[in-house]
């Protein structure tokens, strides 16, 4: 399984926290087969500066682009001041794939309070991967 998510950016300190938090339970992730990144709209400097400070063991990503930003159905916000941040920037979403390469869980949200508790995440992947669960939510 391959667990990629997308967070805000440097400017926000939930993600810091959730992402943190993630960090805490990549050891348990890892041990369910599961790799884990993290992508942001954030030029590269900013993204390695936060991923270095903060000492995550994880992957991460940058540059994310408007139109990749749409591709993956995320919703998008402007900054509210230059201080906030200086582009558009994608709220924080969670892509799972199976090891077949395909989405088994997604979780997008519009806000950043809104966001999947991550033990809840990984008993899930465990759930999924011991009992062979199939993707669900495809009925058309």
């Amino acid at each position: 399984m391959e667990d990629a998510g997308r967070y805000r950016g440097k400017h926000c300190p939930i993600c810091r926290t959730y992402l943190k938090t993630l960090d805490g339970l990549l050891d348990r992730f890892m041990d369910a087969g599961t790799e884990v990144a993290a992508v942001s709209a954030d030029p590269r400097e900013k993204a390695e500066t936060e991923a270095g400070n903060e000492k995550w063991r994880f992957p991460v990503g940058y540059d994310l682009s408007l139109d990749q930003m749409r591709t993956l159905g995320l919703y998008i916000s402007k900054p509210r001041s230059p201080q906030e941040t200086d582009r558009p920037f994608p709220e924080p979403a969670l892509f799972i794939t199976n090891p077949e390469g395909r989405l088994q869980i997604i979780d997008i949200s519009n806000a950043p309070f809104a966001r999947p508790e991550l033990n809840s995440v990984l008993m899930g992947l465990k759930f999924v991967q011991e009992r062979s669960y199939p993707i669900r939510g495809t009925l058309a």
